[in-house]
């Protein structure tokens, strides 16, 4: 199959393209500099020149393409809102859709589990919560799920506030440097809130079964851990950097995190049961702690 991926070079998508060439698949990733397409070539993938706020480059590629992994997103962090990124993923969504319309291609999107309603165990089967932290992001969700209506074999792929693994650059590297500058690695409150999470190369794993099987309107959970307690996180973290693990306040938690603050507190744990069941998916790599055990978050 020839695949298009957008956000080939990232952390996730650099194993997708990994994952589907290991497969046999014919991959085309999306690139913006030299050194992207540099680092797409030497991976054996295709090049195609372009941006995600360029609808003309991924309308083109996707025309040309058997199917679409869709994983390009602006990382939200002290100097980017979540709105703005949420809005330029929903542009693309649209632009590659009406690209496959008709087609009855593969089409398998990136969403969250963030966009679902917190303090309790999320499924496939919930629909997005207006309310929760990532409501800007649903919109992309319900565009690419309404493809189904419109000949396109589309799916989304919700990911944990953790798609771990080495070269990981998210939420947990985040909380390494804030731990490093304050000198204590903080949890909020009793630190029971729970995080869910994945490795990357599992998460890559169900991108591929998800390109290669799901139905049309497919909801899946790229889901390993069901819930991380975030005083776990904290204390493994106080322990590769010799520094106390200590409660603080959830009302500071804002003050003492910044922009990770709403993420630090939420409880958000997630289910995968749906998604192993129906497409035959395990994930097999380290979950998240034993993956922090092992060093590499630290430098060792």
């Amino acid at each position: 199959m020839r695949v298009f991926v957008t956000g080939a070079t990232g952390f996730i998508g650099s194993a997708i393209v990994a994952e589907l060439i290991d497969a046999g698949h014919q991959v085309t990733g999306l690139a913006r500099s030299d050194q992207a397409a540099a680092s797409l070539t030497a991976t054996g993938a295709q090049v195609h020149r372009g941006a995600l706020e360029d609808p003309g480059s991924l309308r083109g590629a996707a025309a040309a393409s058997d199917g679409v992994i869709h994983t390009a997103f602006t990382n939200i962090s002290a100097t980017t809102s979540l709105a703005d990124s949420a809005r330029a993923d929903l542009r693309a969504v649209a632009t590659i859709g009406e690209a496959l319309a008709g087609s009855g291609r593969p089409f398998v999107v990136t969403s969250g589990i963030g966009l679902l309603a917190p303090g309790r165990l999320a499924t496939e089967e919930d629909a997005p919560d207006p309310g929760s932290f990532a409501a800007p992001r649903i919109a992309a969700e319900e565009a690419a799920l309404s493809l189904a209506g419109r000949g396109v074999r589309a799916s989304v792929v919700r990911l944990p506030y953790s798609v771990h693994g080495e070269g990981d650059h998210g939420f947990v590297p985040a909380l390494i440097g804030i731990a490093r500058a304050e000198g204590v690695s903080a949890y909020p409150g009793d630190g029971a809130n729970r995080w869910p999470a994945v490795h990357r190369l599992d998460a890559a794993h169900l991108f591929r079964l998800a390109l290669e099987a799901a139905p049309a309107g497919a909801r899946l959970h790229g889901v390993d851990d069901e819930g991380v307690p975030f005083r776990d996180i904290a204390e493994v973290i106080g322990r590769h950097l010799k520094l106390p693990a200590t409660a603080i306040p959830r009302e500071e938690a804002g003050s003492h995190f910044g922009w990770l603050g709403p993420i630090v507190t939420v409880d958000h744990p997630a289910s995968s049961t749906l998604t192993q069941k129906q497409l035959g998916w395990h994930p097999a790599r380290p979950a998240l702690i034993p993956d922090l055990d092992e060093g590499h978050y630290f430098g060792g």
